[in-house]
C-alpha cells in the first residue's frame, strides 16, 4: 500500500487503506463518542484528516498507530466539544450518551453491556481510552504508547487502575 502512495497513486492508496481501516476505525470511534450517528461522523472526519496528511506520513511509526492517534484524537475532541457546547463535563456527557444505547437500534448489546459501558465512561479519559484499546482492540502497550504518546509503565499502571474501578463499579452495581 506505501508503494502506491509513493507513486503518486494516492487516490488508489487511499482507498485500499479505507478498506483496510474502516471497521477498526469505526468501532474505535464507537467506544468513545457511543452514539452510531456520531461514530459515523468523526469516522468520515478520521478518513477525511488521514486523506489531507497521508503526503505528510513518514513511516517514522507503523501507519496503523498513525491512523489510531488521529482516530483517538479527533473522537476525543468530538467529546470535548459537545459536551462544551452541551455545558456538561465530559462525564456527564459520556453517561449520557451510553444511556442512550437502551434505545440505539445500532446497539445489540445486553444489560451486562450496557453496566460496563456506564462503569467505562466514569473513568478519567486517559483510563478510558487505555481501557478502550486493551480490552477491547487488545493492543500491545508498545502500539498504545505511540498512539497516546506516553509510557508503557504509566499504561500498565492506568490500565490497572480502570480495571480496578470497573470491577468496583460492578460490584456495587449488583
Amino acid at each position: 500500500m506505501i508503494y502506491l502512495i509513493q507513486n503518486n497513486q494516492i487516490e488508489e492508496g487511499f482507498k485500499i487503506l479505507v478498506s483496510d481501516y474502516h471497521q477498526k476505525v469505526y468501532w474505535q470511534v464507537r467506544r468513545i463518542v457511543y452514539i452510531h450517528e456520531d461514530a459515523d461522523d468523526v469516522t468520515q472526519n478520521v478518513f477525511m484528516k488521514i486523506f489531507q496528511h497521508l503526503k505528510d506520513f513518514r513511516n517514522e511509526s507503523k501507519l496503523s498507530s498513525w491512523i489510531f492517534r488521529i482516530t483517538y484524537n479527533e473522537s476525543v475532541n468530538f467529546i470535548h466539544k459537545r459536551s462544551k457546547y452541551l455545558n456538561q463535563s465530559i462525564e456527564d456527557y459520556n453517561l449520557a450518551k451510553v444511556d442512550e444505547l437502551e434505545n440505539d437500534p445500532y446497539f445489540d448489546g445486553e444489560a451486562t453491556e450496557i453496566l460496563l459501558q456506564k462503569a467505562i465512561a466514569r473513568l478519567p479519559e486517559k483510563q478510558r481510552l487505555i481501557f478502550n484499546m486493551k480490552y477491547f482492540d487488545d493492543m500491545k502497550y508498545s502500539d498504545i504508547s505511540v498512539i497516546l504518546e506516553t509510557s508503557i509503565g504509566g499504561l500498565k499502571a492506568n490500565y490497572h487502575h480502570a480495571v480496578k474501578k470497573i470491577e468496583q463499579y460492578i460490584s456495587e452495581s449488583h
